[in-house]
């Protein structure tokens, strides 16, 4: 039996007992929408890691750890952080210092110039620059004494 004015329903009016197709429908779009969501937030989140993969290991690690705080803090400045640092390039300063200190290692293993032994024959003052250098020479000397491990 079908009730009185049953055709003015509208369609998604189901019969008692029946089947309500767009309550099926509204929950499988839920799904698929919370779904689509969550990975779109999650790609969106993971977007500094993917650009920084292309830099430094210290700055990769660096912006997937302000992601992590970012992610668990829902706090969005350390995302921009990490963002930024992602998108800037970290400047090499290791080489230089490198190249820096292998310079200064070869320096200090060179042997001293040997210095004459008294003054200038000639009877004259020795110069300025001839005061210098020879200052120069005995505080290389002496810091290669310091340094070496026989002390």
């Amino acid at each position: 039996m079908t009730p009185p004015n049953a055709e003015h329903l509208p369609f998604f009016v189901t019969a008692p007992g029946g089947t309500d197709y767009l309550f099926v429908g509204v929950t499988i779009a839920f799904f698929v929408l919370v779904t689509l969501v969550g990975v779109l937030y999650l790609r969106l989140h993971h977007l500094p890691d993917h650009i920084a993969s292309r830099g430094q290991k210290v700055q990769l690690e660096l912006v997937g750890v302000l992601g992590l705080i970012a992610m668990f803090t829902h706090n969005n400045v350390f995302w921009i952080a990490a963002l930024l640092l992602a998108l800037i390039t970290v400047p090499d300063i290791s080489a230089p210092l490198a190249s820096i200190a292998r310079s200064l290692a070869k320096i200090a293993a060179r042997k001293p110039a040997t210095t004459p032994a008294s003054a200038p024959v000639s009877g004259t003052a020795p110069s300025a620059s001839e005061h210098s250098l020879v200052a120069r020479r005995s505080l290389s000397r002496e810091t290669v004494d310091e340094a070496s491990p026989g002390d």
